[in-house]
């Protein structure tokens, strides 16, 4: 089983607590023979400086052509201090070993999330 999951990463508090709720529940997510991945439209550079400071133990891939974000359909119009903006619908997706899509989670809110994923995932 592998779980992916998109999202923005920024020091917004949001998005750093869910990576630390994915972070903290690494083990169990080992356990349950599922790999975390982080992907977001940041750089190489900054994810590996976002990781450390962080502590986060899997691995954070760049999509800075938002190729993956496209064709996840995370991509929406959002508003941002009064102004409309393209940004990233955090989302997480499951895939089973064969690389089949068998869970997602749109629109996403921490905390808990990280929790409710590891729980659909031993089930698998």
């Amino acid at each position: 089983t592998a779980t992916t999951e998109i999202y923005t990463l920024s020091l917004h508090d949001l998005f750093r607590s869910a990576g630390q709720e994915f972070r903290d529940l690494d083990p169990a997510f080992g356990k349950a023979n599922t790999m975390v991945v982080g992907i977001s439209r940041d750089s190489i550079k900054s994810h590996e400086g976002f990781k450390a400071k962080f502590g986060f133990p899997f691995e954070l891939l760049s999509d800075r052509d938002e190729t993956v974000c496209e064709q996840f359909g995370v991509m929406k119009l959002k508003t941002l201090y009064g102004k409309q903006v393209r940004g990233v619908d955090r989302s997480t997706f499951v895939f089973d070993a064969n690389g089949t899509l068998v869970k997602s989670w749109r629109g996403l809110r921490a905390p808990g999330h990280a929790a409710e994923v590891l729980a659909f995932v031993q089930t698998l």
